[in-house]
């Protein structure tokens, strides 16, 4: 069987392919939550790169793309998984042919089941994409997590090798906050922490539009059809930080009930229906910093 094109270049010992790793808010689920997800979680179906392996020998690339200046580009994403909820948010995101990204939390992955489900993010690039959320969740002490940038910034490191993540993007527990290759865009607070993850070569990606959720339930407080009319009026008004590129903030645990199944897969319709909307994994974001 002939070989795939990042297979060839790992068997021919060529060092300039490199596996990059990502670090990418709220509250993350106790351990006693998690406990019973196991049994929540089914058979997964994986879509890989033709004859690839995703290991730590095997690289996922990100293609660059173009972009359409008539187009409005979406970035859906989850964080603080693996939950209650990832594997519908999974299946939903399949379910639509949509594009997602997954910001998970590395100290959850702590069983074979979580780690299979993980690994599915991982493996489904480009249509989902892994990425870091932190290795604690800072143990939603973010005050004394980003007043210790050194720890902070360890914590991002273990999940990045702990969880095989695929790119250097991050997303901050607890804040919005933006790194670049052109800019750092950060509140005093976590500063610190992201000036040493840009020196490190990381990007971090913040939100535009958060789905809120009720704290204390866990369900979204805003109907998929008021979540559409924020992400119209963000677009509108340039409320983003990119110009035409929108990132969303949900959590997997806001869909987890039955209840509420239904409104990811309405959010998702309705946007659908507006022609110029284009979804994208947040490694196609603008600017990035390019794999060294």
């Amino acid at each position: 069987m002939m070989q795939s094109f990042v297979q060839k270049f790992i068997l021919s010992g060529c060092a300039a392919l490199l596996c990059i790793y990502i670090i990418a808010c709220n509250e993350k689920p106790s351990n006693a939550k998690l406990s019973s997800i196991a049994t929540a979680i089914p058979e997964i179906a994986t879509t890989t790169l033709p004859n690839a392996a995703h290991t730590p020998e095997q690289c996922i690339v990100s293609t660059p793309i173009l972009y359409d200046s008539t187009k409005k580009y979406i970035y859906l994403t989850f964080d603080d998984g693996p939950q209650h909820g990832t594997t519908y948010c999974i299946q939903t995101v399949k379910k639509e042919q949509i594009k997602a990204s997954f910001f998970m939390i590395g100290n959850q992955v702590n069983d074979v089941f979580l780690k299979k489900l993980v690994a599915s993010v991982r493996n489904d690039y480009p249509q989902i994409l892994l990425a870091n959320h932190s290795y604690t969740h800072a143990n939603n002490k973010y005050i004394y997590f980003y007043h210790h940038p050194n720890m902070a910034f360890n914590d991002f490191v273990e999940a990045q090798e702990t969880m095989n993540v695929p790119f250097k993007i991050i997303r901050l527990p607890g804040n919005s906050a933006w790194i670049n290759a052109q800019s750092i865009k950060a509140s005093p607070l976590v500063k610190p922490v992201c000036k040493m993850l840009d020196s490190a070569g990381y990007n971090v990606i913040g939100w535009d539009v958060e789905w809120s959720f009720n704290h204390k339930t866990a369900n979204p407080v805003l109907s998929p059809e008021t979540m559409l009319q924020f992400i119209n009026n963000a677009f509108q008004k340039n409320y983003t930080h990119t110009k035409n590129h929108l990132v969303i903030l949900t959590h997997d645990r806001m869909f987890r009930n039955a209840n509420f199944n239904d409104s990811l897969q309405k959010f998702i319709d309705l946007l659908k229906q507006n022609p110029n909307y284009i979804f994208e994994t947040v490694d196609h974001y603008p600017n990035l910093k390019k794999p060294l």
